[in-house]
């Protein structure tokens, strides 16, 4: 069945049952009205006219009446923080009944099946195809990809079906989009990201790109509804949708400077110097001590995090960037923004070396006024500082016009 065939099953059937969805919504302590909510929301996050809330609403009612949609939820070099940012909720709401119309065949951090019962989940739900890949970390190629080894073998030797054979990829954090914290240099494991793989071995499956460290749930929610409720994916429409790094554009649209609760602070040049200050205690921005907001383009001022109760800026730390998508410039987000709390990026020299600007400054500097010492030392030399040449008292021409002597 195609997705767009799903879809007209779903509202089919939608019209005959709308209960299923909401007695699941009781069970989880989540009313209705949250649920619209939610929907309103998620219209939003995706750049939808309020007049979509009613489709959204009816799609996923409706997909509470169909089979699950398989989904994988594959790990590479990661934390799992991306999986504890999913889980970690701190009450249950409408995303993760939304996940939960999902059928995931295989999740190794959370699942409870084990070893050759798991390994043969995923391989029957790869040879099926048509699945939602959702993939969390980097993609680990040093060593002939023996820096990750999954069920005895490489996991670079299965990705190419894993990413080949799904609908569509969703790639969770910064190390599934650039390689992330495992790809900082030197980079020994040879980390990169799902794009770059996909895009390195021919791979056309369309990828959906959420940076983050870790990433949002409500993202992965709204490009699940997106790509597997509204039929976007089938129709192409969705990739309309992405920037050029393969980020939602209503997502990744504007910096966070631009919606940033301190920049008043910074259009009045109030600025935190040194953390522990009284500049610090009146939230003062943060721009000096390295927040990287101006030049990263995330809506976390917005949405922010555990349904919305705060975000980096707001408790306290500045902005690193890590909503920054660097795979097509040959630098991640680490390299583009480390050290997290000095203002300017370190710049490479060479493979291997690093240098801050403000230090080749201070080498310039010192460098010049090095020539001027040494100037001044050579005049001292010759004798051209100490008074031994003789000085005419008026120029020869003041003398003439003025009369003087």
């Amino acid at each position: 069945m195609t997705f767009r065939e799903r879809e007209k099953e779903v509202y089919r059937m939608a019209s005959e049952d709308h209960g299923v969805l909401y007695e699941l919504l009781a069970a989880r302590g989540v009313t209705r009205r949250d649920f619209l909510k939610w929907c309103g929301a998620t219209a939003t996050l995706l750049g939808l006219s309020e007049s979509v809330v009613p489709r959204i609403a009816a799609a996923v009612e409706s997909a509470a009446l169909m089979p699950q949609a398989p989904a994988l939820w594959i790990n590479g070099g990661a934390c799992s923080g991306c999986t504890e940012s999913m889980a970690q909720s701190d009450s249950p709401d409408v995303a993760t009944v939304v996940l939960d119309l999902l059928s995931i065949n295989y999740f190794e951090t959370i699942m409870m099946a084990q070893g050759e019962d798991a390994e043969e989940a995923k391989t029957d739900t790869i040879a099926d195809g048509g699945y939602i890949c959702i993939y969390e970390g980097s993609v680990m190629r040093g060593f002939d990809g023996n820096v990750l080894r999954v069920a005895g073998k490489p996991q670079l030797e299965e990705l190419p079906d894993l990413f080949g054979n799904a609908a569509a990829i969703i790639s969770v954090g910064s190390c599934a989009v650039d390689g992330g914290w495992v790809a900082a240099r030197p980079n020994p494991a040879d980390a990169t990201g799902v794009k770059q793989f996909c895009d390195d071995n021919g791979i056309s499956t369309p990828v959906i790109n959420l940076p983050t460290c870790p990433v949002n749930p409500e993202w992965v929610t709204a490009m699940v509804v997106d790509v597997l409720l509204l039929g976007e994916l089938e129709s192409g429409a969705i990739l309309d949708k992405l920037d050029d790094f393969g980020r939602p554009r209503l997502i990744f649209g504007q910096t966070i400077h631009d919606n940033c609760p301190r920049r008043g602070h910074f259009e009045n040049g109030e600025f935190v110097y040194e953390f522990g200050t009284e500049e610090e205690a009146k939230g003062f921005c943060l721009y000096a001590v390295g927040c990287k907001g101006p030049q990263t383009f995330t809506n976390c001022p917005i949405v922010r995090w555990n349904r919305r109760a705060s975000w980096c800026v707001e408790s306290g730390s500045p902005c690193i960037g890590c909503g920054t998508a660097g795979y097509q410039e040959g630098m991640n987000w680490v390299d583009q923004g480390a050290p997290f709390l000095n203002r300017h990026r370190d710049l490479p020299i060479g493979e291997d070396t690093t240098v801050q600007p403000t230090t080749i400054g201070w080498i310039a500097g010192a460098a010049v006024g090095g020539v001027l010492v040494a100037h001044g030392i050579g005049m001292k030399a010759a004798g051209r500082m100490d008074g031994g040449a003789d000085y005419e008292e008026m120029k020869e021409h003041d003398r003439r016009k003025g009369g003087g002597k």
